[in-house]
């Protein structure tokens, strides 16, 4: 049993489709938080109505007296992408939350890794964070559930696993992958 329900981790539900943003030119920020405050500045973008994504994972791990317990945490702690215009920015700035607000230049390659992130997350396929990005061999994932997804091929205790990295923040999630599933890309 969840120690708390898990909340949404973005908002609105649609905002990473692919047909939703295909002409907004809203910029994106990333929000760095203070220490451990990730959900209840999420809980005041959703109060607000200001569009987010923060992936949140299920971490599940017995208590002391042998209670299994599930948690959901945040995929990159202390951050939160926004998704907002200027006076948005502001509000969400004003909540008392955010420790820095860093301008994005690439947004069309951060929604895109984002994309990933959510296609990955969905899997609901055994994640390992990576803060760490190696230089790899670059793949793209060819059959399975996570068809069309590319990454980095890493190595990781004799496994094959796949990299699929937010590179404006230069941290990423891995998961096993079989070597007939994928493909090298030119």
């Amino acid at each position: 049993m969840p120690i708390l329900p898990c909340e949404p981790d973005i908002f609105p539900a649609d905002l990473l489709d692919e047909h939703i943003l295909a002409e907004d030119r809203t910029p994106w920020w990333v929000l760095y938080t203070m220490s451990r405050r990730e959900k209840h500045l999420m809980r005041r973008l959703v109060a607000a109505e200001i569009a987010f994504y923060a992936p949140l994972v299920n971490r599940r791990k017995r208590s002391p007296g042998g209670r299994l317990r599930t948690t959901y945490t945040p995929l990159f702690p202390s951050y939160v992408f926004l998704h907002a215009d200027d006076e948005q920015r502001r509000a969400a700035l004003a909540t008392q939350c955010v420790s820095r607000c860093l301008n994005v230049p690439d947004a069309a390659g951060l929604l895109h890794d984002l994309r990933q992130i959510r296609r990955l997350l969905e899997s609901a396929a055994p994640l390992t964070l990576e803060t760490q990005l190696e230089p790899g061999r670059r793949i793209r994932v060819c059959s399975g559930a996570l068809i069309g997804l590319e990454g980095t091929v890493l190595r990781r205790h004799g496994q094959r696993r796949l990299l699929v990295a937010v590179e404006f923040l230069q941290q990423g999630a891995s998961v096993q992958i079989e070597d007939c599933a994928v493909e090298p890309i030119d």
